[in-house]
């Protein structure tokens, strides 16, 4: 393959994860990553800082992704609906062909204690996000981060029960049943 291809950044991702699973995540080099996907250091960080971005580098996507459905709700929208638009909007990156990715990405942060705590930053970075558009709405700065931390935690339990499911079922559903059954548990709270 041509060093110049146009899917780089995926035959990079590919090639990291896979050695990451085979050697494990400390072993594994930028160098070794760029071999196994037949381009060079150089072309590894045009599209990476480093290789820990590998990892959470599609977390930016959807700090934007969340941020933006919230933004352009409806006028009338309740905190409850911008969070369910940003969860709908995360369907667009949760597909099936990224499921047997996102499922080595969860393996490989298990496994590194240093991974675990750039996820800790690229969580609370996308909370941030969701956060700040929620305080465009006009939420107040607690309302906000309370919001951005149920749609933080929808998202993630989402994920979970999706990666325990099927292949052949969609994220959707899996995002809609969290968001849902988070707010009766928070209301029940109040009893």
């Amino acid at each position: 393959m041509s060093r110049w291809a146009p899917d780089a950044r995926e035959r990079l991702e590919a090639a990291a994860l896979d050695l990451f699973a085979e050697n494990g995540y400390e072993q594994t080099t930028v160098a070794q990553i760029a071999d196994r996907a037949g381009l060079n250091r150089a072309t590894f960080f045009r599209h990476f800082a480093d290789k820990r971005e590998v990892l959470f580098g599609g977390e930016d996507v959807l700090a934007d992704l969340f941020a933006d459905a919230i933004r352009t709700a409806p006028a009338h929208a309740t905190l409850p609906q911008c969070l369910r638009a940003a969860l709908e909007a995360a369907c667009a990156v949760m597909t099936p062909e990224r499921r047997s990715r996102a499922a080595q990405r969860r393996s490989v942060v298990a496994a590194n204690t240093e991974a675990q705590e750039r996820g800790l930053l690229k969580h609370a970075k996308i909370a941030g996000a969701i956060s700040a558009a929620l305080s465009e709405r006009g939420a107040d700065e607690l309302t906000a981060r309370l919001g951005a931390e149920m749609g933080m935690l929808s998202f993630t339990v989402a994920f979970e029960r999706w990666m325990k499911a099927n292949d052949d079922e969609p994220f959707p559903p899996f995002a809609h049943a969290a968001l849902s059954d988070l707010q009766t548990r928070a209301a029940n709270m109040s009893s």
